[in-house]
């Protein structure tokens, strides 16, 4: 099976866009756009994914377009609650042809419950709070994606096993991000 997109295409797209759009909509802070991607991909390093992923709270699509890029044949939602920000990753999709990635519009308590395979969020809320909300999206055995600073502990996952954790270094700040399996008592 033929990958859905290139690769390069995205975030060659992505980025183009972002460069020039980003002053005007505050999509990222100051400084060079490349550290987003930098992260984003150390931190999916090592990850296996497949079916349906949610990027939440995606913002400007960091990780989530990272992901669609590195793994083309997984189906990807992109979900913000901001007009301004889905603008952006709709026009951004759709200028590298990108297909198996949607732009979810809508606030996360609206998302169906038990759908997706995984679910990832770079920076929407504390990690006990994404844990809660994986608990409510995941389907039984679907994989989390924390990222987290070098210091933060993964919170007592109660009914999640952690699989992975793995500290990585983004210019001089260390990082660390975490996969979860969501294992629900029957």
């Amino acid at each position: 099976m033929a990958p859905r997109f290139e690769r390069t295409a995205l975030l060659d797209e992505h980025r183009k866009l972002l460069e020039s759009w980003r002053h005007k909509m505050n999509l990222v802070g100051p400084g060079p756009v490349g550290i987003h991607y930098e992260d984003a991909e150390l931190a999916l390093e090592g990850l296996e994914a497949e079916g349906l992923w949610a990027d939440l709270g995606t913002g400007a699509g960091f990780p989530g377009v990272v992901f669609a890029a590195l793994w083309p044949d997984v189906e990807v939602e992109l979900v913000d609650s901001r007009m301004k920000r889905c603008m952006f990753l709709e026009e951004a999709v759709a200028r590298a042809e990108s297909t198996g990635i949607t732009v979810r519009c809508t606030r996360i308590e609206r998302l169906e419950g038990g759908r997706y395979d995984g679910i990832m969020s770079r920076a929407l809320a504390a990690p006990v709070d994404v844990l809660e909300m994986g608990r409510r999206l995941l389907v039984p055995g679907g994989k989390l994606v924390l990222f987290l600073q070098e210091y933060a502990d993964i919170p007592d996952a109660g009914d999640y096993r952690v699989v992975r954790e793995h500290t990585y270094r983004v210019e001089s700040k260390v990082r660390k991000a975490a996969e979860l399996i969501y294992e629900p008592a029957s």
